[in-house]
């Protein structure tokens, strides 16, 4: 009672003075954002999903990283007429799969989309059925990794795996790379691996 008591005064303040809110989120700092590597031992999984125009067209992209920023893998697909969610989620399980082949057992995960994250953390069950069918999924492939966490990052720290989502949608047929990344993503790949900082505004 007392949290809420304390809200409602907050925005009392607030709708009296707008020039002092704008103000506080004009001068507010930017926030420092950069990729980080794994632990030695351990890969990273950065993943992504896309969702364009009305239609809903989908993609998926992620790329797989190891504890010395080495490029091992990379993956872009087009699926067709979707929603975001599906588009991330669908993303996180082609990875995992990925992973799962190449025999990957200490996996770092790392998406843009917190509330996805939230969801499959806290095991978290969900309305839609289709959501939860690939949550559902995602569930019966993490546990048979040896270790595993899966972290939130804004998308500024998520470039690669956004890049490789979005040249998704050009593809007519699913693709992997190995070792190599396609040209689109080598810049950012090695910014990531030298621990470049974007600011993020907020």
């Amino acid at each position: 009672m007392m949290l809420v008591s304390s809200n409602i005064f907050r925005c009392h303040r607030l709708i009296q003075n707008p020039v002092r809110l704008l103000l506080r989120s004009w001068h507010k700092e930017p926030l420092p954002v950069s990729w980080k590597k794994p632990e030695i031992g351990w890969t990273k999984l950065n993943f992504d999903g896309s969702c364009k125009g009305r239609g809903g067209k989908g993609s998926i992209g992620g790329i797989i990283r190891n504890h010395k920023a080495e490029f091992l893998l990379g993956y872009a697909e087009s699926i067709g007429r979707t929603t975001s969610t599906i588009a991330e989620l669908s993303a996180l399980r082609r990875g995992l799969e990925l992973v799962l082949e190449n025999g990957w057992t200490d996996i770092w995960l790392e998406g843009d989309a917190r509330t996805l994250i939230d969801v499959i953390v806290h095991r978290r069950q969900v309305k839609c059925a289709e959501l939860q069918r690939y949550v559902s999924h995602i569930n019966l492939i993490i546990p048979e990794l040896n270790s595993c966490f899966l972290t939130h990052i804004y998308r500024e720290g998520n470039r690669a795996a956004d890049m490789f989502a979005q040249i998704g949608h050009q593809l007519e047929k699913p693709r992997i790379w190995w070792h190599v990344p396609p040209n689109e993503v080598v810049r950012i790949v090695e910014e990531d691996a030298e621990g470049k900082m974007i600011l993020r505004r907020r």
